[in-house]
């Protein structure tokens, strides 16, 4: 197990080198920040003092080893647009997509992973039927139309009527994350549905399942125990990176509810072409991708521990 983990550590550390080196130069193929914040009328010895001030003067290896640097100190940079440091800004905005999306993600695997069981064990009946359609409008429903739909009907329709309506837009107490986090889980429901009943599919025509309903089990723990357990592995990996990918994918949902977190900071930064925002924010969900896949990979070793002999 330890070579495992030692081994999976330090594919991680590549991938975050990997990624340094990506967003250093993607984020520098968007143009000139001078562009956008320095007027034409004003001299050219003004537009270079300000390339100077960010450091676009220096040839790009020095750039990325400042870069370097300034990172290994838990330095982003300054916000171009905000004039505040990145990582200060990051840490504001933090707090929100990651509450999000951990709600997201408990409403996506408390309805995803028994819908799906419960569509095996099930197999072509009606509850069968009823995972299949919500797994067909989980992967066809644009995220962005769901959030605006869901709006209008528990947010606007319910308030006209006189009935208890659900907030639409900004960050406060526990329900302004039902619309939200639903919307941004909806998708990974279908996903999980369908993963899970194809995994546990295949298990509950194993060996080892028929001796357990030999022995006597009751089916409940023959299902819920030793079945569900042995088809973790493909929706463990399913769900470290959907959970990586909400930090990503919140970018729509934040801005159709407007939700002050990351998402947000970096579509404004984008169009902005605020270099060290970009910066922070794409490294941000990188380092958290890894991360998670890290943590996905190291708990493989618990589910199943054949793993740790490969």
């Amino acid at each position: 197990m330890g070579r495992y983990i030692v081994n999976r550590i330090l594919q991680s550390i590549v991938n975050l080198i990997f990624i340094t080196v990506l967003v250093f130069l993607l984020a520098r193929s968007i143009g000139d920040p001078a562009d956008v914040f320095i007027p034409d009328e004003l001299p050219q010895e003004a537009v270079d003092a300000f390339r100077k001030r960010l450091g676009l003067d220096q040839p790009l290896y020095t750039q990325y080893w400042l870069f370097i640097k300034d990172l290994a100190r838990g330095d982003l940079g300054t916000s171009v647009r905000g004039h505040r440091p990145v990582t200060e800004m990051l840490v504001e905005r933090l707090p929100a997509t990651f509450s999000l999306a951990a709600v997201a993600m408990i409403i996506a695997m408390t309805m995803g992973i028994p819908l799906g069981v419960l569509s095996a064990v099930y197999r072509d009946t009606f509850i069968d039927r009823i995972a299949k359609l919500v797994a067909f409008l989980g992967q066809s429903t644009p995220a962005f139309w769901l959030g605006i739909m869901l709006m209008l009907f528990f947010g606007v329709f319910f308030f006209q009527q006189g009935l208890p309506s659900l907030p639409i837009s900004g960050r406060g107490g526990p329900s302004t994350y039902v619309l939200p986090a639903f919307t941004m889980g909806w998708f990974v429901v279908a996903g999980l549905v369908r993963l899970t009943r194809s995994s546990m599919l295949d298990v509950l025509d194993a060996d080892y399942v028929t001796m357990a309903r030999a022995k006597g089990l009751s089916e409940r723990v023959v299902i819920w125990k030793h079945a569900l357990r042995n088809a973790m592995i493909p929706v463990l990996t399913y769900s470290g990176l959907i959970l990586g990918g909400f930090m990503n994918g919140s970018v729509v949902v934040e801005q159709v509810f407007a939700w002050p977190g990351i998402g947000r900071m970096a579509l404004s930064s984008v169009s902005g072409r605020d270099y060290p925002v970009i910066q922070g924010v794409v490294l941000l969900i990188g380092f958290f991708y890894i991360v998670v896949n890290l943590l996905v990979d190291i708990l493989y070793v618990f589910v199943d521990p054949r793993i740790k002999y490969s």
